[in-house]
């Protein structure tokens, strides 16, 4: 939810949305306008007022066309949200905490899962194979993690990220009997991990 109809420049639209968030009362904002500044101070202060840890998405890209900063985030809601966002932004310190904003993006998810079939040699994509994918994500979240606000790993650690989407993928296509790579491999960790490919080049004098 965002104040879409500041696009059309009517008057009070951001005080409808606030007025929206304290009857409906989200713990989540997810913004996929792509238009900027759509969540207003007022909006994440709304947010903030309901929630003790209010989950702010800002995923519209570039940054320039995101719905809030992370630095706008962490400000208005006074260093209680846990902000995701669609492209990067940098660590951002408030009140002597450094916050460092996550990356909601679907590089997370498709070449794991896509490494995943390709493993297992699945005959056809189930829907539990999707949501097997998300589960080896959310598994790979630490507490450490959610104590910087984080909800996703470090970008940096993506290939250890993906062996462990493709096992999960490729067990469940196992499961299901829609693998056709037989027998199914000891460790599909392990296995994954061996089917990648390493951009290392050899050199040439």
């Amino acid at each position: 939810m965002a104040c879409a109809l500041r696009h059309f420049r009517l008057p009070g639209s951001c005080t409808l949305v606030t007025k929206l968030l304290r009857a409906i009362k989200p713990t989540v904002l997810i913004g996929t306008s792509g238009v900027g500044k759509q969540f207003t101070k007022e909006v994440v202060e709304a947010m903030a007022a309901l929630n003790e840890k209010p989950l702010i998405m800002a995923l519209s890209n570039p940054t320039s066309q995101a719905e809030c900063t992370a630095e706008e985030a962490y400000t208005w809601s006074e260093g209680r949200a846990i902000f995701a966002s669609g492209s990067p932004f940098d660590p951002f310190e408030y009140d002597g905490k450094v916050f460092v904003p996550g990356q909601a993006n679907n590089a997370y998810i498709f070449p794991g899962f896509g490494l995943g079939v390709i493993i297992s040699g699945a005959i056809r994509v189930h829907d539990d194979m999707l949501l097997a994918a998300s589960e080896a994500l959310a598994l790979q979240v630490t507490e450490e993690h959610y104590e910087k606000g984080l909800i996703y790993p470090p970008f940096s650690d993506i290939r250890k990220i993906s062996a462990n989407i493709a096992a999960k993928v490729a067990a469940k296509a196992y499961e299901l009997g829609l693998a056709s790579h037989l027998p199914q491999p000891k460790d599909l960790v392990k296995y994954a991990e061996s089917c990648m490919y390493s951009p290392k080049y050899r050199t040439y004098r």
